[in-house]
């Protein structure tokens, strides 16, 4: 699957970190919020990053990049988010 498919896809999909993803793709940043929280693992703290750098709390940002083992990049959000989409997709 690509970050495009991932993105179209009618319904989030079950792995949490990947339904985050849809979930702020999809422009409901609460629900992108609370399955970021449902998995403990670096692909979910990634996304939990993310969305937190997008609601402009860098702190807390910063601590879950930390916890992802990533630096909080500078460029554009829908950057970070095909990135990070890639990335957990293998595409």
């Amino acid at each position: 699957m690509t970050p495009a498919e991932l993105r179209a896809l009618p319904a989030a999909p079950d792995v949490p970190a990947l339904a985050a993803l849809w979930w702020q793709a999809q422009g409901d940043w609460a629900r992108a919020h609370e399955a970021a929280q449902a998995d403990e693992g670096k692909d979910a703290a990634w996304v939990h990053a993310l969305l937190h750098r997008e609601e402009g709390d860098l702190g807390n940002a910063d601590y879950w990049y930390r916890r992802a083992g990533k630096k909080r990049p500078g460029g554009a959000l829908s950057v970070e988010w095909e990135a990070i989409a890639a990335a957990l997709l293998g595409a």
